[in-house]
């Protein structure tokens, strides 16, 4: 049983809003906890730059998942496969590196080549953590109509 039984009309932008707010808790925890590991910054600083990265991933994530699913609901073959998650997870961490890597470089002021090889470390955790959030949240509240 899905948790859309008990929430009804987890569709559209209801759906996003839960998908959003729940994705990006776990995610400032996460890098907040992995970027003052990695950089030796404390904790208040590293907080600062994943909150300031959580907003552009919430801005990315909006207009990526309403593509995605606008592609999604024009394909033939329905319901997501190991493959289509693949492209998503890879699709939506691509476009976001392109934003962080200069956030990063200018935040903690260094060349954009090292932003990229720190940002490497949270690079591959959100591409795994990405598949496995968009499997799990699929498993509770049910596929979203596109995909249906």
């Amino acid at each position: 049983m899905s948790f859309n039984a008990l929430i009804p009309g987890l569709h559209g932008l209801r759906r996003r809003v839960v998908y959003v707010t729940v994705y990006e808790i776990i995610a400032i925890a996460v890098a907040t906890w992995g970027l003052a590991s990695v950089t030796g910054q404390g904790a208040v600083h590293s907080a600062v730059i994943s909150a300031a990265s959580s907003a552009i991933a919430v801005a990315w994530n909006l207009v990526f998942n309403t593509l995605f699913e606008r592609w999604e609901a024009r394909q033939s073959v329905r319901g997501r496969s190991v493959a289509r998650r693949v492209a998503h997870a890879v699709g939506f961490e691509g476009g976001l590196v392109l934003f962080l890597v200069p956030l990063f470089a200018w935040w903690f002021d260094v060349s954009l080549w090292q932003a990229l090889l720190m940002d490497l470390g949270l690079l591959l955790f959100f591409l795994v953590y990405t598949f496995v959030f968009n499997w799990c949240f699929d498993r509770v509240f049910g596929l979203p109509a596109s995909a249906a």
